[in-house]
C-alpha cells in the first residue's frame, strides 16, 4: 500500500453538545453486567441529528456512525496520522490524483449480503447527488467509479493527499446499496433515505441500531453478522443526551453510567479514585463569527470591527474558564496541525479603539448568538460569553448575549444570517486541510458572509496550500494563510479546549480520536 506521503493532526477528538439535559435513572449502570455480553451506559452532550451517515455531521452523529458503518479507510485507535485499511487496501500515484481501492474478501452487512464495488460507488455518489448534505463537500472534485466487483477507482480533479484521510470520516460509511434504493435512495440527488436510516440500520459496523431519539437517547446493539476486526463486546450499548457535564458527573460517581463524554478539567482533577480518566488537548477550536455581510451583520461587515474585536479581549482570562489541559487558539489551526502559529493575538485596547473607531461603530449594541446547551470539551458557552461580552464593553462594544439551543442555531448559523455568533470547529480529518474551510468563499468563510472577492489574497493562499504536493512547502502555505487570517480574517479564535472522557473502573478501551470522537466498539469491561 502506498499512502499519502505525509498527514498531520493529533489524536484526540472533542464532543458538541445538543438539545436538553439528560437525568439519570432508567438504563442504570449499576444495573449492567461488567462481564462481556452486557450493557454499557455513556453520557455524552448531544449533536446528533440523524443517523443516516451520508446526512450526518456532527461529533455524536460520528460517533454513532462509526458504530454502524465501516468506511474504506480507517485509523487504529487515537492515532490519526496515519491512515490505515477499513473495508480496503489501496494505492495511489505520485501526483495524488488517482486512488485505487481494492475490497477485502468475505465482508458481509448486517444482513448477511456481501459488501461489492456497487455498494461502494452507490453510497458515496448518494452523498455527491444530495446537494444539501453536510458531508457532501467532502467528496466534491472526486469522481468515483467502479473498475470490477471488488475495486473502485477514484479520480480527484486536483491533488488531494489528504482522500484516504477523508474517507476515513464516518459520515462517509458504506451502506448497503439494495437495501437503503428499496427504501428510498438514491444518487440523483432525489433520495429520502434518511427516514429509514433513522429507524433501522443498513451498514456493516459491529453494531446495528435499536432506537434513535435525538432529545434523549440512542441505542445501538451488536450486530451478530459483523466479520471485520472489531467485534462488540457488549451486546447493548446506551447513549444518554446529558448536557451538563456536572450531571454526567455525579451520574459517573453514582454508578448511573459508566462513561462520561464531557467533564471539563476541573471536574476530572477531583474524580474518586476508582475512576479512570483520559485527558489529551483537543483539536477542536472555540471562535468568534464576525458576519461580513453589510444585510446581514450591519456594523459587523466593516472588517475594522472584527479586528477591535480581535484586540479587544484578554485570551488569559478567557482561557481560566477552560480548565486542565486547554490552550489559547494562536489561530484557526489548532497548536498541533501543521502550519498552525506559535504564539496568539495579545490584548491590545489602543489598537482596539482605533480599529473601533475606523470601522464607523457608534455605540449599537450588538447581538452575540450562540447554542447555550454546547459544552466543547467541557467548556459551557455562557460563562464564556459573559466574560467576552463584559470583555467588550470594557473595550466600549456593547454586547448582548442571545443564547438558544443548538437545534435553534445550527440553521442560522450554516446559513450564514449571524452577525456576531460563537461557534467551534473540529477537524473532519488528519489534515491541516480542514481548516481551509475557514478562507473567504468557503464553506466556513461563507457562514460569515466572506466571499472570495473579499480578499482575494487569503483566498489564493487556501488555493495554493490544496494544491501543494510538496509537504515542507505546503506547511510554510499553510502558516501565511493562518497568518493572513489573524490579520484580516472575520473570525476571532479564542481557546483549544482540553479533551476528557471519564470511565467507571469496569470499562477499559475509551479513547479519544479527532475524527469520531471515540470508537464505541474500542469499550471493553476491564476483566
Amino acid at each position: 500500500m502506498r499512502t499519502s506521503p505525509r498527514y498531520t493532526g493529533i489524536a484526540i477528538g472533542a464532543v458538541a453538545a445538543l438539545l436538553l439535559a439528560g437525568c439519570s435513572g432508567g438504563n442504570s449502570a449499576q444495573n449492567t453486567d461488567d462481564a462481556s455480553g452486557g450493557s454499557v451506559v455513556i453520557d455524552a452532550a448531544f449533536s446528533i441529528e440523524t443517523a443516516d451517515p451520508g446526512n450526518t455531521y456532527d461529533p455524536t452523529g460520528n460517533m454513532v456512525a462509526k458504530a454502524l458503518y465501516e468506511t474504506l479507510v480507517d485509523f487504529k485507535g487515537s492515532d490519526v496520522t496515519t491512515p490505515i485499511p477499513g473495508l480496503a487496501d489501496w494505492t495511489q500515484n505520485d501526483a495524488a490524483t488517482e486512488f485505487t481501492f481494492t475490497l477485502d474478501d468475505g465482508r458481509v452487512f448486517s444482513d448477511g449480503s456481501p459488501i461489492t464495488a456497487d455498494d461502494v460507488v452507490f453510497s458515496l455518489q448518494r452523498i455527491q447527488g444530495m446537494a444539501d448534505a453536510k458531508p457532501a463537500f467532502l467528496l466534491a472534485g472526486v469522481t468515483i467509479e467502479k473498475v470490477d466487483e471488488k475495486t473502485i477507482k477514484f479520480t480527484t480533479e486536483t491533488p488531494l493527499l489528504q482522500l484516504p484521510a477523508i474517507l476515513a470520516n464516518p459520515a462517509l460509511g458504506i451502506v448497503n446499496s439494495k437495501v437503503v434504493e428499496k427504501n428510498g435512495g438514491a444518487t440523483d440527488g432525489t433520495d429520502t433515505a434518511q427516514a429509514f436510516l433513522d429507524g433501522e440500520s443498513a451498514g456493516s459496523g459491529p453494531f446495528v441500531l435499536d432506537s434513535l431519539d435525538l432529545t434523549s437517547q440512542v441505542v445501538l446493539t451488536r450486530n451478530a453478522e459483523y466479520n471485520g476486526d472489531e467485534e462488540a463486546s457488549y451486546d447493548r450499548v446506551v447513549i444518554r443526551n446529558v448536557t451538563e457535564s456536572a450531571t454526567q458527573k455525579i451520574n459517573l460517581e453514582g454508578g448511573d453510567t459508566m462513561v462520561a463524554m464531557d467533564l471539563n478539567g476541573d471536574q476530572v482533577s477531583n474524580l474518586a479514585d476508582n475512576l479512570t480518566v483520559a485527558s489529551v488537548p483537543s483539536a477542536q477550536t472555540i471562535f468568534l463569527l464576525v458576519n461580513q455581510n453589510a444585510t446581514v451583520g450591519g456594523v459587523t461587515a466593516n472588517p475594522k470591527f472584527a479586528e477591535a474585536v480581535r484586540y479587544a479581549l484578554d485570551y488569559d482570562a478567557l482561557l481560566e474558564l477552560a480548565g486542565t489541559g486547554a490552550s489559547e487558539a494562536t489561530g484557526v489551526i489548532p497548536p498541533s496541525f501543521a502550519g498552525a502559529l506559535a504564539d496568539g493575538v495579545k490584548q491590545d485596547l489602543a489598537a482596539s479603539t482605533a480599529a473601533l473607531t475606523a470601522s464607523g461603530y457608534t455605540g449599537e449594541t450588538v447581538r452575540l448568538q450562540y447554542p447555550n446547551d454546547y459544552p466543547v470539551g467541557g467548556v459551557e458557552f455562557t460563562p464564556l460569553a459573559e466574560r467576552v461580552q463584559a470583555q467588550l464593553k470594557d473595550a466600549g462594544i456593547n454586547v448582548e448575549l442571545a443564547p438558544a439551543p443548538f437545534t435553534t442555531e445550527i440553521d442560522p448559523y450554516v446559513n450564514g444570517t449571524e452577525a456576531f455568533s460563537m461557534w467551534f470547529w473540529g477537524p473532519d480529518y488528519a489534515d491541516t486541510a480542514n481548516f481551509l474551510p475557514f478562507a473567504p468563499g468557503l464553506k466556513v468563510g461563507l457562514r460569515a458572509g466572506w466571499t472570495a472577492e473579499a480578499n482575494p489574497e487569503i483566498a489564493d493562499l487556501a488555493m495554493q496550500a490544496a494544491a501543494a504536493t510538496d509537504p515542507d512547502t505546503r506547511e510554510a502555505i499553510f502558516t501565511d494563510f493562518a497568518t493572513a487570517m489573524q490579520k484580516d480574517g472575520p473570525f476571532v479564535p479564542l481557546i483549544v479546549p482540553g479533551s476528557n472522557i471519564a470511565t467507571a473502573k469496569t470499562v477499559t478501551g475509551a479513547v479519544y480520536n479527532a475524527v469520531w470522537t471515540m470508537d464505541i466498539a474500542e469499550l471493553s469491561p476491564t476483566s
